[in-house]
């Protein structure tokens, strides 16, 4: 099979993810795709393979050199984004795209525009796996376990490529934070590993932001608003009054590359009570601390005012792995040869983001992110250039030979 055999054929399993079920993994569907997954590994005759209650699959391709070489990984995610419908998945290939916009569901006059998402350009000539618009994709991360298993299928029958032992794995809910979270490193046994889960090709990701949630709640004190005077304390109104006294610039919808944000994700009120949440980010874990700071600081700033008015409750979630990865710069430096080797050019970025490898770096598995080939992910207009799954697969390849030079 292919790489677009294999994607094709993945799309078809609906593995949304859910953070209210407080289950692990957090849907059926991210179970019956892993059992597949399972049965695929092991008709290739991988070793190792073990698939734990949990829905993390892992396998090993030993290594056909006789000399002491690293293990390494290569990891991606079962699960697709909450954010829109992973079910019933209808791909089309649009073949030697021509540059124009692509209507994707004509009846519903949902179009992918080259006005709206102008690196469609960047594709012209080149064969698109797109959406018919009722859902999304699933590139994120399909194709990066699609570009896994063919690499290591296209490794066992090419034997004259020379490798140490492979170890890849997937892994349920990366979508909802919480990939990582029971990820046994120890079973995993490697020496480290790249999460296939980047964007557009040549992506390579190393540093990501320090990430917390907060949580802020207003109590407010109703009364009849005929005969509130001096007594109605209404809490959507003190809320507001928190809320823009956060910087302006420093949103989502202002901000790029390394620059961080407050970001209000979610606002649920009445006059009783109100709840802001937040999440904070920053690439730098100094600014990354005063962000939580300040609004630790404009708590006791309303509170002055409104005396037990409002409290805050922080929790990190997730950390830097810049810091992680700087000891260990060499396996960066092995995924930008591996890139150049086979003709892709290294874009060596931040992710504004989380990633599984954040998580996993930080327990012990040093993980960076190499693209996977998809664009526009978590909603209808995703799409994932062919060339771009191919190399990918390619870099995997390249990876491994390298290692066991």
């Amino acid at each position: 099979m292919t790489v677009v055999d294999r994607f094709l054929d993945y799309v078809k399993f609906d593995t949304q993810s859910d953070e209210l079920t407080n289950m692990t993994p957090s849907t059926p569907g991210q179970m019956i795709f892993a059992q597949h997954l399972e049965k695929e590994l092991r008709a290739m005759g991988l070793d190792d393979i073990t698939l734990d209650d949990n829905g993390y699959l892992m396998a090993t391709l030993k290594g056909n050199v006789d000399k002491q070489v690293p293990t390494v990984g290569f990891i991606a995610h079962l699960d697709t984004s909450p954010d829109m419908s992973g079910k019933h998945v209808a791909p089309r290939i649009v073949e030697n795209y021509d540059g124009n916009d692509i209507v994707l569901n004509a009846a519903k006059g949902i179009v992918l525009e080259t006005a709206k998402f102008p690196e469609l350009l960047d594709y012209k000539g080149q064969d698109l796996i797109v959406t018919d618009g009722n859902t999304l994709l699933g590139a994120d991360d399909k194709a990066g376990i699609a570009e896994i298993i063919t690499a290591v299928d296209y490794l066992i029958k090419h034997p004259e490529i020379k490798h140490g032992d492979i170890r890849i794995a997937f892994n349920p809910d990366e979508e909802i934070g919480q990939g990582a979270h029971k990820f046994d490193v120890s079973l995993f046994n490697a020496d480290w590993a790249y999460t296939m889960d980047g964007g557009e090709i040549g992506e390579l990701e190393f540093e990501n932001f320090n990430a917390a949630v907060a949580k802020v709640t207003f109590k407010g004190r109703n009364v009849h608003p005929g005969y509130a005077k001096h007594k109605m304390l209404n809490s959507i109104r003190v809320a507001n009054q928190f809320a823009i006294m956060l910087p302006r610039w420093e949103t989502p919808e202002h901000t790029e590359g390394y620059e961080g944000f407050y970001h209000l994700i979610s606002i649920e009120g009445t006059v009783e009570e109100t709840v802001l949440t937040y999440i904070i980010r920053d690439h730098d874990r100094d600014r990354f601390e005063r962000r939580k700071k300040e609004l630790e600081h404009l708590t006791r700033k309303i509170n002055n005012e409104f005396p037990d008015c409002v409290s805050i409750e922080i929790k990190d979630q997730y950390f830097n792995m810049r810091e992680k990865i700087e000891p260990v710069m060499h396996i960066v430096d092995t995924a930008i040869q591996a890139m150049k080797n086979v003709g892709v050019a290294p874009k060596v970025q931040p992710i504004r983001g989380g990633t599984d490898g954040a998580q996993l770096s930080f327990k012990g598995l040093p993980c960076p992110n190499i693209f996977a080939g998809g664009l526009n992910f978590h909603g209808r207009y995703e799409f994932v250039p062919i060339p771009s799954m191919e190399k990918a697969t390619q870099v995997i390849i390249e990876i491994a030979r390298l290692v066991a030079e």
